[in-house]
């Protein structure tokens, strides 16, 4: 078995396409994804505003109010101007427009509408209506002669559980590393193994089918620990990511490549052709890839892809880590930890079992 791991590990290694998808390429995604999410401000929002009202008092305030809370810049548009035409000429789709009128009813009690115009897909405009829902909320409390009764109050509990994206990034990004290189690794070796006639040759040797695949399970667990170390350094290193590094990670970095090696070998041994197996492949591990909160949580999912994810094994596997690495929640992670045992159990003996030196 140790003769066999030492000929597949300097196979590999020449493999340069395979180690860069190995270890190289879920580094550049924490770059990448790091990034983009660091939390970094990029400060206020410029939304464009048309006070039909003619600057009057009132509406005037009302405008000073959304400029002093610091989340929104205000451009002042013209009268004059097509409202509608003037955001799409300067490539935006924020806007408020305060009514003509507007100081006249507020001072009367009237009702009167402030329009905000937005994109849905524009993931400021919620912000934008939030600033602006606040600043309306105080002006008819205000109007009211009311005082406020509710407050609210933000309490920190720890400087550790200061989530970040990143912090939830990195083992998702460590089970997408776990998953895509055994799985396509092993997908291709056996279906390609078989139409090179190497198992054939392989059959006159003492090695059994049990140590065979053993020796690749502990090739990809190596591998598995040296790309988390390599992941989990550029997080803490390059975006001060909060992560636990423990002991209880060391289970999941075992049973991880131990359930997508005998899966890959299984969906290797059960197809016919190289061609097939790596569509295979590819319908297994595509879903998994992207909705067992790799690169977003499960629970932003709609309820229906959420009892799907909670089938998916990749989802257990990540959710361990999660629970391991971010909430130090070791309860959840055994309940997750003992899920990937008897699946990878299963999986392995399903895989010896399917797996044929000799075709029939």
């Amino acid at each position: 078995m140790l003769s066999d791991l030492g000929v597949f590990r300097r196979e590999y290694l020449r493999n340069r396409t395979g180690m860069f998808f190995a270890l190289i390429f879920p580094i550049i995604l924490i770059l990448i994804f790091g990034a983009i999410f660091s939390g970094g401000s990029n400060g206020p929002v410029t939304v464009y505003v048309q006070n039909q009202d003619g600057g009057s008092q009132i509406s005037s305030v009302f405008m000073n109010a959304l400029n002093s809370t610091g989340v929104l810049r205000l451009t002042l548009v013209t009268n004059d101007q097509n409202f509608t035409s003037y955001l799409l000429a300067h490539s935006s789709t924020i806007g408020i427009v305060i009514p003509k009128g507007f100081s006249q009813n507020f001072t009367a009690g009237k009702p009167i509408n402030v329009t905000i115009f937005s994109n849905p897909t524009d993931s400021t405009a919620q912000e934008v209506m939030g600033v602006t829902s606040g600043v309306i909320n105080a002006f008819n409390l205000k109007r009211a002669g009311a005082s406020a009764v509710i407050g609210l109050e933000t309490q920190t509990i720890s400087a550790s559980n200061n989530y970040k994206y990143i912090d939830f990034l990195i083992p998702g990004l460590v089970g997408f590393s776990i998953l895509t290189s055994p799985m396509f690794s092993m997908v291709n070796i056996s279906s390609e193994y078989k139409k090179n006639k190497l198992f054939k040759q392989l059959s006159l040797t003492p090695l059994t089918k049990g140590e065979w695949l053993t020796s690749k399970v502990i090739w990809y667990v190596i591998l598995s620990v040296i790309s988390f170390v390599l992941m989990a350094t550029t997080g803490i290193i390059g975006f001060g990511a909060h992560v636990s590094v423990t002991a209880w990670i060391i289970p999941f970095l075992i049973i991880g490549p131990l359930f997508f090696v005998s899966l890959g070998m299984l969906v290797g041994s059960v197809t016919k052709s190289v061609e097939s197996a790596g569509v295979v492949g590819n319908i297994i591990t595509f879903p998994m890839m992207f909705l067992s909160g790799t690169f977003f949580p499960v629970s932003l999912m709609p309820s229906y892809l959420q009892a799907f994810a909670h089938v998916l094994p990749l989802y257990y596997l990540i959710d361990g880590l999660n629970a391991v690495m971010v909430y130090s929640n070791y309860s959840a992670a055994v309940l997750d930890l003992a899920v990937l045992a008897i699946i990878s159990a299963v999986t392995f003996a399903l895989a010896i079992r399917f797996f044929k030196w000799r075709e029939d």
